[in-house]
């Protein structure tokens, strides 16, 4: 494999990345319709007394037809005007351009696109609440209790968030006043997060349907086709005035290269992202402040295990507390088997439920210089940074008619 080398090559690279991403988004009608068609055209071979007893089940497909249209049309506003979303990127307009071998997307990143469809369910749906509650208030009871808001100036608490997704668990830290910023490597999951922060104004105005492309365990054919609705609060009415809540983007070990910068660092669901643990252990050692804290909670489902173009390591949890340990950490928490849930269908018949380890370890005050870690003038060239709107970060004071009055989801 060739590698850009040239600032050229490599902005070139990132565009072409950008807009293979992009087509992946637009091809999901129909790359979703050609798998259907599949099934629909399979259907009709078969022995006409079998089609008679699957009449229902045939409904059932054309149903699924008009979920796809949906899920479309939302796909469709999720990718408007996102060609600059990035600040530091001169990526060109999206309009007059068609896909082409170049950007052709790959059957990976369109799995990703449906991927990204369930997240909405987890950090904002109501019927993600749950998932939430088990996952996101854990972390955030432990930020409470670190820096009381009645003992702390909340802006002045630095909180970072690896590998935040759509960003749920940055919104809710943000809400409570700390500086949160949220770090994600997906730039599906980044133009998702910008969308429901930045350009969703009211309750529930999008509706998904996030399980159609799950065809089996299902008990029951409406199971397969139930929709739901986000976002399940008004990002611009939740937040307090002059919040302070951003997302960055790219791969964490580069973006983050500042020693004793943060207060917190916060990871949900994020270790087992890296080809290597260790460097992400200690890289969030390297950032956080002397007597700063970091907050873990997930299993150990290592990304890269079973890549066969990636370098993996897949150290047990015994000897990843070995590893926190030696890298200077003090292991303040441990609970282990804390039952958890990753974007689940509620009403499938297969249900994969985590035994997760929730910890919180914290960087001595003294402590002694660790390895080394990319130094702070290595700047990711495929990182991008955009702020959360200036719309959300103060309260909508302008009336209108949206329900307000979306239940608490921590």
């Amino acid at each position: 494999m060739n590698f850009p080398h040239t600032d050229e090559e490599k902005m070139e690279a990132e565009k072409k990345s950008f807009k293979r991403i992009i087509t992946a988004f637009m091809f999901y009608r129909n790359h979703s319709l050609s798998r259907l068609n599949k099934t629909i055209n399979y259907l009709k071979s078969l022995p006409e007394q079998h089609q008679r007893l699957l009449i229902n089940y045939s409904n059932s497909l054309e149903t699924i037809r008009h979920c796809i249209d949906y899920n479309y049309n939302v796909i469709l506003e999720m990718i408007k005007d996102t060609a600059y979303l990035f600040e530091n990127q001169n990526t060109p307009s999206l309009d007059g351009w068609h896909s082409t071998d170049e950007y052709k997307p790959i059957e990976s990143d369109l799995e990703k696109v449906q991927s990204t469809l369930k997240q909405f369910v987890r950090d904002w749906s109501s019927e993600g609440i749950e998932e939430r509650k088990t996952c996101y208030r854990p972390i955030i009871d432990e930020i409470l209790n670190e820096f009381p808001l009645d003992s702390v100036t909340p802006s002045d608490i630095k909180i970072l968030v690896p590998g935040a997704g759509l960003g749920r668990l940055v919104f809710e830290i943000a809400k409570l006043g700390y500086t949160s910023q949220g770090n994600e490597f997906s730039v599906f999951m980044l133009i998702a997060s910008n969308f429901v922060l930045n350009r969703c104004r009211g309750v529930n105005m999008h509706v998904l349907y996030p399980w159609i492309h799950q065809c089996d365990n299902n008990l029951e054919t409406e199971h397969q086709m139930q929709c739901i609705s986000f976002p399940d609060i008004n990002p611009a009415r939740e937040l307090p005035q002059n919040a302070h809540i951003s997302m960055a983007a790219g791969d964490f070990l580069q973006v983050y290269t500042d020693k004793d910068e943060w207060n917190c660092i916060a990871t949900c669901f994020f270790i087992d992202c890296a080809n290597n643990i260790v460097a992400f252990i200690e890289t969030i050692y390297k950032i956080l402040k002397p007597g700063g804290i970091w907050v873990n909670l997930g299993p150990l489902l290592y990304h890269y295990s079973n890549v066969f173009d990636q370098n993996s390591i897949e150290p047990s949890y015994q000897v990843i507390k070995e590893v926190i340990k030696g890298i200077g950490f003090q292991l303040e928490k441990e609970i282990l088997n804390v039952p958890t849930k990753y974007a689940q269908n509620p009403k499938s018949m297969l249900q994969y439920e985590y035994k997760s380890v929730y910890f919180i370890c914290r960087k001595p005050k003294f402590s002694l210089a660790i390895a080394s870690t990319p130094s702070e003038n290595e700047i990711n060239e495929n990182g991008f940074h955009f702020p959360v709107d200036e719309e959300v970060n103060a309260k909508n004071s302008e009336s209108d008619n949206d329900d307000l009055d979306a239940e608490e989801t921590n």
